[in-house]
């Protein structure tokens, strides 16, 4: 079993940001963080590194059922989302499996929420 779902996207790598933003919006995903790693690495270690940037995504309906369902949960939220660009105009948009990262946990209940995410993670993806 595959951990993420991606797509290749022929678009500008700030424009991929604001586009999978805007996908995610429109899936009820808000994002509560952006770590731009290529920065990050830069500033830290001395290191190049290509544009990559993690978006922590979170829809409020999901999180609130998995967290009424295993409140310890919260140790694999929000789900990442990674926007990486690959070549010039050409970017990367890969996603968490959610049933992939909580499949470790024994609760159906927990099941159900991370299929319910990944099916609404799959399409975002699908539809860029």
């Amino acid at each position: 079993m595959s951990y993420y779902f991606s797509k290749t996207v022929a678009m500008p790598f700030a424009t991929a940001i604001n586009h999978v933003t805007n996908k995610l919006a429109n899936k009820g995903f808000g994002v509560l963080t952006s770590i731009d790693v290529r920065q990050v690495m830069k500033t830290k270690l001395g290191a190049d590194f290509k544009p990559y940037v993690i978006l922590g995504a979170c829809n409020p309906h999901f999180a609130w059922r998995a967290l009424q369902t295993e409140d310890k949960i919260g140790t694999m939220l929000p789900c990442n989302v990674i926007v990486t660009e690959i070549a010039p105009g050409t970017v990367e948009v890969a996603a968490v499996d959610p049933v992939a990262s909580m499949g470790a946990i024994d609760n159906p209940g927990l099941a159900e929420v991370a299929q319910d995410v990944r099916r609404l993670l799959e399409e975002m993806v699908s539809e860029l």
